[in-house]
Order: C-alpha cells, then structure tokens, then sequence
C-alpha cells in the first residue's frame, strides 16, 4: 500500500513534470514573444533582405527582448511563488497558482492597453457555452486561463501586424516611387526590387532602424 507521503510526492514530480513539458509554450504564448518576433519578420519582409538577417537571429532577438520586457512580472513570480516554495512556504500547487496569477495579470494589462477585450469575450462564450449579454461585465476572476490564453495571443497578434504595418509604409512607398520611376524610363524588365533594396537600406541605415524598432517594440508592452 502507498502511503499519503508518498502518494503527494509522486503528485509533485508529475506536476513538476508537465510544467517543464509545456514551459516552451507558456513562454511563448503568455509573453511578449509573440509580437516581437511577427514585427521582427515583418521588417525583414519589408526590407527585402530575403533571408538576412536569418531566423535564428531574429527568433534569439525577439527572446532577448521578451526577457527584458517581462523582467518585472519575473521578479514578482520569484518573490511570490518560486522563493515561498523553494522556503517550503507554500506547496507546488500555491505556487503554480500564484505564478500564473502574476501572468493573467501581465496579459490582462496588455488587453487593456490594445483595447482588444472583445477577444476575451468571445473567448469566454466559447468556453462556457454561453453568450455574454451586451451590458454584462465579465470581472478577471470569471475569466478561465484557458480563454484568456488564446485572446492574449489573438490581441499580441493585432497588436504585431498595426506596429508592421507602421513599419511597412515607408518602405511601400519607396518600392512604388522606385517602380513609378522605371516605368517612366521605359526599364519595365528590371525588378524593380533590385533597384529599391539599397536605398531602403540606406535609409534604414541612416535611420538608426535597429534601434528605432526594438526600442519602439520594448515601449509598446510597457
């Protein structure tokens, strides 16, 4: 026969277990990853660089930037979750409940701030199977993990493609005005890409992008 002990024991280690099975995916869909990595892409598209600079260093950038951004609400999940449980303050289960306490509230605020609820209202319907009346409020609290999860990833999502699109443009407008100018000469069988990709470089260059980019995808989350 197995004792209690025993028994909440092996309960932990396969807690423990399926919480580093499925951290890669908590990291990624409960962060910031997302929208730095699809702003990332999107400027490597605009650019027209093809594959420079390649994806590795794209995706180890846009984790970088994710660590730093998501700095404070790190800090509160050691101090209220990770330090009480290694003190053997609080059990695995308090702990884990803590920790995501802290990331509902970090995917909460961003919501708020892209003004995109109505993804955890739909959400939410689909979750209790029941539609939300127009002047109802949900409170956070009613608000399962598994709904705010997907809602946070479809708000990161919009939030990503407005900051590409904004990115995008002048670069637009510098293939057209490229393209415009070639037909004028009569050139119609030069690509006009090959022509338009130093001087979006250039300008890119002499704009400080790099800096102007990740320091504009940092500031969007704070």
């Amino acid at each position: 026969m197995l004792s209690r002990d025993s028994l909440s024991n092996s309960l932990q280690i396969l807690v423990l277990l399926t919480v580093l099975t499925v951290l890669p995916s908590i990291v990624l869909m409960t962060t910031s990853f997302v929208r730095m990595l699809v702003v990332l892409v999107l400027l490597r598209q605009a650019l027209g660089t093809q594959q420079l600079p390649p994806s590795q260093v794209l995706v180890g950038l846009a984790l970088f930037m994710t660590v730093l951004v998501m700095a404070p609400t790190w800090e509160r999940i050691n101090d209220n979750a990770i330090q009480p449980y290694l003190r053997e303050e609080m059990d695995q289960l308090d702990a884990l409940g803590v920790a995501s306490q802290e990331l509902r509230g970090f995917m909460f605020k961003q919501i708020a701030a892209a003004e995109n609820e109505q993804d955890v209202y739909m959400m939410y319907e689909y979750a209790k199977q029941r539609a939300v009346a127009d002047d109802e409020v949900l409170d956070e609290r009613d608000i399962p993990t598994t709904a705010l999860i997907p809602a946070f990833i479809l708000s990161e999502l919009k939030t990503s493609f407005i900051i590409g699109f904004r990115i995008y443009l002048p670069f637009l407008v510098i293939d057209m005005v490229i393209a415009t100018v070639l037909v004028s000469m009569g050139m119609m069988m030069l690509p006009p890409v090959l022509i338009s990709l130093p001087f979006k470089l250039l300008l890119f260059v002499l704009a400080d992008g790099w800096h102007l980019v990740a320091g504009s995808l940092m500031a969007s989350v704070q």
